[in-house]
């Protein structure tokens, strides 16, 4: 009984063959038999050799010389234009393999839960890309290869056989030797590639680090320490790769004394038997001409070997992310109506994985549709957690979050997200125009609606400075422009999907007042009817808000009105205290 991850890795191979296959036939079989006619041209090869020494030379005949030249030069020409026709297939099987594959990958990615991405380093997920183009290579060119070095192989051993079984018989044990001192070193080599693996992802991200933090790098001065660091991970890849060099070393030093041992007896033999009369010396050139076209079939598919096992180390971190389970397995309910009357939070826990501290506790809310709540506290106490769970992020394992009667964990993600519009402190902006990044919900840009969700994040001003208005591109992550713009592009996103629902987490910190007041006012009647959750600090934001929901340490310690709490002068007043003494 095979492991559970062998079985894993067999299922998930058999069903991507299978549906590449499915994909590339027709090509395939054309290619498969232009491997076939390649091989019956290199039949002729060793008999037209002898043919030369054993008539031609033998008997002064240079008819019949040339006549074999000539033959042996339209099988050459026949066998390039063979080959041209497999490279041009090969191309566009590797083409469509490859786009298939990292396509399917990137759905997988993008069903996965959030956990997943926060738990990955993002070099570790960018080398599973480089797996996907090591199982690509695998099946477009070293599974094509290992095919066409298994008939040649047959071919060619065939024939070596008919021409001298004792030789065969050598090159046969000779080769297995060969085969066999390779496959000794096959668990050690694994556990390197594991290695090179794990350092290299660390190393990409590193130097991803580096890249991004440039500006941080440069104001705090920490350019030599940052530089050694990426240094001492240099060192660690350097040792790890001088691990492999000895091992390919070894390696090479029994598997060249097998395979010039093996070519020594042969040639011994060869000559012996030329010696003796029981063959021709056009019979030994054919002979040697065959080894040759043999040995090349034998390192291909003891290379086939090789590869296959990092092919199999590859598959197996591709099947561990396609075996994650997607964030909306077990989702019972997947639509939602618009129209809902509350939502309620029952006793929820959450912590995040690997920590044992909760970082929201027993958290009891109600929410009716159609009212404002403003989430307050101290840097640190799950504010943006509590959005975040709201937002599905995560699975609730402790207490519940209900829409109306249904559990949050049972409604359809894509299905709950339509209707939720969010500004998240980490907001991301692509490298694309302005009106793609706002319109990022929609397919086509609707003009309308991309007008009215500028207005409202009071977009137009800036953007109507700019060459190209609209149709401007911005930096990836919106680097050229400033941290202010960006929110209101992020504030004019959220507008623009129309959402039932609309989540604010410090929204507006990096606008300045004028910026902040227009927006706040617009948005005030954009938020009319709809639910709202917003995360601040300041008063002017959240004090409008239906209820205030103050938490500290992860806990619910006040709820109310902005009058109600600072009525109370309990912790929210103190939490507001100085922009209320500034307000007066």
């Amino acid at each position: 009984m095979l492991p559970l991850m062998e079985q894993k890795i067999k299922r998930t191979f058999s069903l991507l063959l299978f549906r590449i296959f499915l994909n590339i036939k027709k090509i395939f079989a054309l290619l498969l038999l232009g491997l076939i006619v390649g091989s019956i041209i290199q039949l002729f090869f060793p008999f037209l050799t002898q043919a030369i020494v054993d008539v031609g030379i033998k008997n002064s005949n240079l008819h019949f010389i040339n006549t074999i030249l000539v033959a042996q030069l339209i099988l050459l020409f026949g066998k390039m234009i063979s080959e041209f026709v497999q490279n041009w297939l090969l191309l566009h099987i590797s083409t469509r393999v490859n786009i298939s594959m990292l396509s399917d990958f990137i759905i997988k990615l993008m069903k996965l839960p959030m956990v997943f991405f926060d738990t990955k380093l993002t070099g570790d997920i960018l080398q599973r890309f480089a797996d996907h183009k090591r199982l690509e290579k695998f099946i477009t060119v070293q599974l094509l290869n290992v095919l066409y070095a298994g008939i040649n192989f047959i071919v060619f051993g065939a024939i070596l056989w008919f021409f001298n079984f004792i030789i065969f018989v050598i090159f046969l044990i000779g080769s297995l030797l060969y085969i066999g001192w390779l496959l000794l070193f096959m668990r050690k080599r694994k556990i390197i590639d594991y290695q090179i693996f794990e350092q290299q992802a660390i190393n990409d991200n590193r130097t991803y680090q580096l890249i991004q933090g440039m500006q941080e790098i440069k104001l705090q001065g920490c350019s030599h320490r940052i530089r050694w660091d990426w240094e001492d991970i240099q060192a660690k890849l350097f040792d790890i790769n001088i691990s492999a060099l000895k091992l390919r070393q070894s390696q090479m030093v029994g598997s060249v004394f097998i395979n010039e041992t093996k070519n020594v007896l042969i040639t011994f033999m060869a000559a012996y038997s030329v010696v003796f009369g029981s063959l021709s010396i056009g019979m030994m050139l054919a002979i040697q001409y065959i080894i040759g076209q043999l040995s090349v079939p034998v390192e291909q598919i003891a290379q086939f070997i090789y590869n296959m096992q990092d092919t199999k180390i590859s598959l197996e971190r591709i099947t561990n992310t396609i075996e994650k389970d997607d964030e909306n397995k077990n989702r019972k309910l997947q639509n939602l109506s618009n129209e809902t009357e509350r939502i309620l939070l029952d006793n929820v826990s959450f912590s995040y994985e690997g920590t044992t501290t909760p970082t929201l506790k027993n958290i009891c809310m109600n929410i009716p549709q159609g009212t404002t709540t403003a989430i307050v506290g101290a840097s640190g106490s799950g504010k943006t957690t509590l959005i975040k769970l709201l937002l599905q992020y995560y699975n609730i394992k402790y207490g519940k979050i209900l829409i109306d009667n249904y559990n949050l964990n049972d409604i359809d993600t894509d299905s709950w997200r339509q209707q939720c519009g969010a500004v998240m402190q980490d907001g991301f902006l692509f490298s694309e125009t302005i009106a793609r990044n706002i319109a990022l919900s929609d397919d086509i840009i609707d003009t309308e609606k991309l007008a009215y969700a500028a207005k409202m994040a009071n977009l137009d001003e800036f953007v109507n400075r700019l060459p190209l208005k609209y149709n401007t591109i911005i930096g990836q992550e919106g680097r050229s422009i400033s941290q202010g713009q960006k929110q209101r592009i992020l504030i004019a996103r959220a507008i623009y999907k129309n959402p039932q629902y609309l989540f604010l987490d410090e929204a507006t910190n990096a606008l300045d007042a004028t910026n902040e007041k227009e927006i706040t006012n617009n948005l005030a009647d954009f938020m009319r009817s709809r639910t709202v959750f917003i995360v601040a600090h300041r008063l002017s934001t959240v004090m409008n808000a239906d209820q205030i929901i103050v938490l500290h340490q992860g806990e619910i310690i006040e709820k109310g009105t902005h009058a109600e709490l600072v009525k109370a002068q309990g912790y929210y007043y103190n939490l507001i205290k100085n922009q209320l003494e500034l307000g007066n």
